[in-house]
């Protein structure tokens, strides 16, 4: 069975996020071929980001700075595929969410992934800015953000009382999202592994090669 994890990307006292995500969990769940795990950032209490070489350790089995690092590595590398819920703070994503993705050091955990992104916020724009920044920063992790995604806006006022959207559309969005989803979830599991090694890997070698010769 193919591995989803949900990550949820605010850890702040009365965050809007859990509006969403017992809603989006939901739909995971009922989806065919998929065992899901939510990473919700407050139970990873990951540090600010201070990986380097030096901390890597063994190479073929990284230690990382703290146990949890290389725990937090496992886990996103044990995916097939990645959801990540995330609000807008001032035009871009949380510092949290930021750090727990620069934390996925070495590891490649999202090389060739495919990544589904909602985004939520209190104004009219549902995340967008924050969902698009997100998008560059996976992009610089080799992961495949995809293109359709969902945004919220007025979260505060988008779910009724027993927790669906109160807009139609956004129900619509998400179904749309997981089609994407499971469909880039098939093919890149099929390729990854026939796939190249990462580009900084095959640049070293050649560095190598060059010195040998």
């Amino acid at each position: 069975m193919l591995s989803l994890k949900i990550i949820v990307g605010s850890t702040r006292d009365g965050r809007a996020v859990d509006q969403i995500t017992p809603w989006v969990i939901r739909h995971a769940r009922a989806l065919a071929g998929y065992d899901v795990e939510v990473l919700d950032l407050r139970e990873w209490d990951l540090p600010m980001f201070a990986e380097t070489v030096s901390t890597i350790g063994d190479f073929t089995d990284p230690s990382y700075s703290r146990p949890i690092v290389r725990k937090w590595n496992q886990t996103v590398r044990a995916a097939d595929a990645v959801l990540i819920i995330t609000p807008e703070y001032n035009h871009s994503v949380p510092a949290v969410l930021k750090n727990a993705l620069d934390s996925l050091f070495f590891s490649f955990a999202l090389r060739n992934k495919p990544v589904a992104l909602v985004g939520y916020s209190a104004g009219q724009v549902g995340g967008a800015r924050s969902v698009e920044h997100l998008a560059h920063i996976l992009i610089e992790a080799e992961a495949v953000p995809l293109r359709n995604t969902v945004l919220i806006p007025a979260v505060h006022a988008a779910f009724d009382g027993n927790g669906e959207p109160v807009n139609p559309v956004t129900d619509h969005a998400l179904a749309l999202l997981f089609e994407d989803l499971q469909w880039w979830t098939g093919v890149l599991a099929a390729a990854r592994p026939t796939s190249l090694p990462p580009a900084i890997i095959r640049t070293k070698a050649r560095e190598q090669e060059r010195a040998a010769s």
